[in-house]
């Protein structure tokens, strides 16, 4: 006997709650809205939290791409894009302009989203304050006062110890000129396309059993002093090896053979589709 599964996995009741707290996070953009997290066929901390999002707004007519930190293939991107196909029988892509959902860990595509597409990120940390406060009940309140100077804090003590602020990823923001946020571990580089996204952004965090928003269109800030402003990744000089991009974020890999340094597109559909286009130009005839 053959067990049927719900579209999407979840019941309906289960959609419904999850819907309802992204309801309040979009009505309240940065705000952390609290959810009963579900069990999920994957271990908490490998995207149960973006998993839950995706699996609650997924419609038959969707198409879906799964990335982690920028590529398709690998493991637990492969994994979730597995789950959600055969609990919905919806089509996926690699392809960041046709997915109407994308669900996304630690990067945001280099392909500018539309008013017509939604971006889930996954979260391991939602709260940024917890450096400075491990009490739940007195960051809410923290919060609830708008009072984040232990953000700033951190902020000045990167600067007293490094001469910058020293945030690899993670770097926290303003929204709607209203509440700090945790923009997911993405690196600062991607931090700006957070800024007026014509896309709903959704982050959820299945471990800590928080979902939060940045509606489209909404004032996104990186937090930063005015004697030292925020500043991204710099790739001055260096160009993707493949496709020759040099105004995206690149990886640096090390040649084994020669212990050399280059570097590499993180996006990889991004450097597909532009290795084609390229190659495409190549083989067209031009006519005098």
């Amino acid at each position: 006997m053959k067990t049927m599964t719900h579209f999407a996995f979840f019941d309906e009741g289960s959609k419904k709650e999850i819907r309802r707290a992204t309801l309040k996070a979009v009505a309240i953009p940065g705000y952390q809205v609290p959810f009963a997290s579900r069990e999920m066929p994957i271990a908490r901390g490998w995207g149960t939290g973006g998993l839950q999002l995706t699996l609650s707004l997924i419609g038959k007519t969707d198409i879906v791409k799964v990335i982690d930190q920028g590529a398709d293939e690998s493991v637990n991107a492969v994994s979730i894009k597995k789950l959600v196909q055969q609990t919905t029988n919806v089509a996926l892509t690699e392809n960041t302009e046709a997915a109407s959902l994308i669900q996304s860990r630690h990067r945001i595509p280099e392909v500018p989203l539309t008013k017509e597409q939604i971006l889930v990120l996954q979260v391991p940390t939602p709260e940024p304050l917890r450096q400075v406060e491990a009490s739940e009940y007195i960051t809410k309140r923290l919060h609830a006062e708008d009072e984040y100077s232990g953000a700033w804090l951190l902020l000045f003590e990167q600067i007293m110890k490094y001469g910058k602020t020293a945030t690899g990823a993670d770097h926290p923001v303003y929204v709607n000129g209203r509440y700090v946020m945790a923009p997911s571990p993405i690196p600062r580089f991607d931090n700006q396309k957070l800024h007026y996204s014509e896309a709903l952004i959704l982050l959820g965090a299945g471990r800590e059993k928080k979902i939060y928003a940045v509606p489209p269109y909404t004032d996104v800030n990186s937090l930063a002093f005015e004697d030292y402003p925020f500043t991204v990744e710099s790739f001055a000089d260096h160009t993707c090896y493949l496709c020759g991009a040099d105004d995206v974020f690149l990886d640096e890999l090390i040649d084994e053979t020669s212990g050399k340094s280059y570097y590499q597109c993180n996006d990889t559909s991004y450097c597909v589709d532009r290795l084609n286009s390229l190659k495409e130009k190549e083989a067209t005839p031009t006519h005098a």
